[in-house]
């Protein structure tokens, strides 16, 4: 196969990552709260119910920021049900995923959660803008973020909270562009109540980040058209915008699969035209930036299946929804789905992985059992823990193959990030079933000659899988041969493989 090649120089770059861009979600989902992060009496619970298994998980993972609770949860949530003593919270209908609610863990959990990742770990509140609106969004800001001396602040100290939990970033409410949304509403009717409670909001605490709704895929029909209409009315008023997408593979179309990112990319890019054109047109210096709040792999067809069997008296707790199991496939395809991230960080600065345990997740749990990591898991935890720095431009020259849904793709998916100390590490993925891919990238005045490692994620059967019974099965392996010879790299990317090359 021809040689795939590209250049790095540091006098070309894209933007630094902010950390916000490893970040995930958690939404009172199925099993993503209860007997995922919260389960009194597992074997490894902690004085507050939290699973000390997972907490080691998600601190090995690198998770930074995590989106809470919600998600179409929230645009039915009551604040007000999940704080105070847990055995006095009411039981509530949660009609987003038909399911009971029972709101033991709430608020106070989920900060406390947060502190027990690490100080690295920095919470992302959403506020219903569905069935609530203004006087719930700031009577929430206050009960979390005021040090005291009022009726709602000193009521958060009586729940046994005395500090401030310093939410900074806010969701302005999620997805109302659906109508599978609570309280769904069209542009012009979310642009006036997401302005109005920014507005409000600030006037409580002017130093709030907000992220306003986007829409909830490209191809939703008012894509574009929502948020030139709702960035004409909050542009001046909010810091982000936010994009969902997720993918999975339809008709057998494996190839379009894995040219996923193709379709990220074009998303990122059309979005930032759009805040780019309202800006223009409004005069302002101001620049909206991008907040990918949910995005995965997900098996959605398999749920809109299961959803058709609900019973609908059954409202179960916790029931087991939307727990795919990856493959190396989906991995290799997730993994391209970061490149795609980084490859834009100098507009994308903030990122959630839809979600965190269980729910379409990169770790797993049994109840009363143990917890391990998906194929997924690993792309993620690399790319958190090399993907710190600043974006090198990669313009590839490679192979190409075709594909029913984006005509002819690079089988070559890559960016490249150097690290404050000098060091680069280059993210690849080869999108080839059937054969390796040679790579050769120069090196222009980086100052590295020396490889730290070349790890890959890959397996000769493309469907294996990390299961409760085999947990191991998927791992990264050291890959032979690399090297760095005056001045380029040369390696040899597997079949169907997510890569990881270090260099010092």
């Amino acid at each position: 196969m021809r040689t795939a090649r590209f250049t790095l120089d540091p006098a070309f770059t894209v933007g630094r990552v902010d950390p916000r861009i490893f970040g995930s979600f958690v939404e009172h989902l199925g099993r993503c709260v209860y007997t995922g992060i919260h389960e009194p009496g597992h074997a490894t619970a902690d004085e507050a119910g939290l699973r000390q298994d997972v907490l080691d998980l998600v601190r090995e993972l690198g998770v930074t920021t995590i989106r809470y609770p919600g998600g179409n949860f929230v645009s039915g949530y009551k604040w007000e049900d999940s704080v105070g003593p847990a055995e006095d919270r009411p039981r509530r209908l949660d009609l987003a995923w038909h399911s009971t609610e029972t709101n033991r863990f709430g608020l106070s959990e989920y900060i406390a959660f947060l502190r027990k990742i690490g100080p690295q770990a920095e919470p992302m509140m959403a506020v219903n803008l569905g069935t609530r609106g203004v006087a719930e969004a700031l009577e929430l800001q206050e009960y979390a973020n005021h040090p005291s001396g009022t009726a709602l602040s000193d009521l958060r100290a009586a729940h046994g909270d005395k500090d401030p939990f310093g939410i900074r970033l806010w969701c302005l409410g999620n997805e109302m562009d659906g109508p599978w949304q609570t309280g769904h509403k069209t542009a012009e009717e979310y642009g006036r109540i997401a302005a109005e409670t920014a507005r409000a909001m600030r006037q409580q605490d002017p130093g709030v980040e907000l992220v306003a709704c986007g829409s909830s895929g490209q191809s939703m029909p008012t894509f574009a058209e929502w948020e030139a209409t709702v960035l004409q009315e909050t542009y001046d008023l909010v810091d982000h915008i936010s994009l969902h997408a997720y993918y999975e593979p339809h008709d057998g179309d494996v190839d379009s699969f894995l040219a996923s990112a193709v379709d990220m990319e074009s998303f990122i890019e059309n979005v930032v035209a759009t805040c780019d054109h309202v800006g223009a047109r409004l005069k302002s210096k101001k620049r909206i930036n991008l907040s990918f709040d949910e995005w995965n792999v997900w098996y959605m067809s398999r749920w809109q299946e299961q959803a058709t069997t609900f019973a609908q008296d059954d409202w179960p707790e916790a029931p087991r929804l939307l727990e795919d199991n990856y493959s190396v496939l989906d991995a290799v395809v997730f993994g391209s789905l970061l490149i795609a991230l980084l490859r834009h960080a100098d507009r994308v600065t903030v990122a959630c992985l839809a979600q965190l345990v269980n729910v379409i997740a990169p770790i797993m749990t049994e109840p009363d059992g143990p917890a391990w990591r998906q194929t997924t898991f690993f792309p993620f935890a690399q790319a958190s823990r090399y993907g710190r720095g600043e974006v090198l431009d990669v313009r590839v020259d490679s192979p190409t193959y075709e594909t029913q849904k984006y005509g002819e793709t690079y089988l070559l998916h890559a960016t490249a990030v150097r690290a404050e100390d000098g060091s680069v590490t280059v993210f690849a993925v080869n999108r080839s079933r059937t054969g390796a891919l040679p790579l050769d990238v120069t090196l222009n005045g980086l100052g590295v000659s020396r490889l730290v490692e070349h790890s890959a994620l890959a397996d000769a059967d493309p469907d294996a899988r990390n299961t409760l019974d085999d947990p191991e099965r998927v791992v990264p392996h050291a890959v032979d041969g690399t090297a760095v010879t005056d001045g380029t790299l040369r390696a040899t990317l597997e079949p169907l493989s997510w890569n990881v090359i270090r260099l010092a």
